[in-house]
């Protein structure tokens, strides 16, 4: 109830201009991810949200914002929340451009974490849905 409360406070403010129809469907879809059991671990100790990430790949200056990442013992994940209506079904049908931004994030992590193994996620928010990547499948979209 507190989330709720809060969130919509937050959305209700002037500036965002939304009507209450618009504020519902935000707060049901943002506290959909918060309570899904899946997501449980996204928003735990070891994580953090809007991580700044800049440096050098190859000949590729790369800088961007990690939505979510979570780091725990040997693994390191980096997670892109996605708003897409309807999202794809399979990982065949993600955008080019998404799974170049989470190579792209791979690579730099992987020169900061050298003895971790990084783990790229896309979490979709209709619905919510995890969709994790496959590391060969981003091998092929790496800067």
């Amino acid at each position: 109830a507190d989330r709720d409360t809060a969130a919509r406070a937050f959305l209700a403010r002037p500036v965002h201009a939304l009507d209450a129809d618009r504020i519902d469907a935000l707060i049901a879809e943002t506290l959909a991810v918060l309570n899904d059991p899946a997501c449980a671990g996204l928003f735990g100790p070891g994580s953090r949200a809007e991580v700044p990430i800049a440096g050098v790949v190859g000949n590729t200056a790369i800088s961007g914002r990690i939505d979510r990442l979570v780091v725990g013992g040997d693994v390191v994940k980096t997670l892109d929340f996605k708003t897409n209506r309807p999202p794809p079904e399979r990982v065949e049908d993600v955008p080019a451009l998404y799974l170049r931004q989470m190579a792209a994030y791979r690579a730099l992590l992987r020169k900061i974490y050298e003895n971790q193994q990084v783990e790229c996620v896309l979490v979709w928010t209709d619905g919510p849905r995890l969709m994790p990547l496959d590391a060969q499948l981003l091998d092929a979209h790496e800067p």
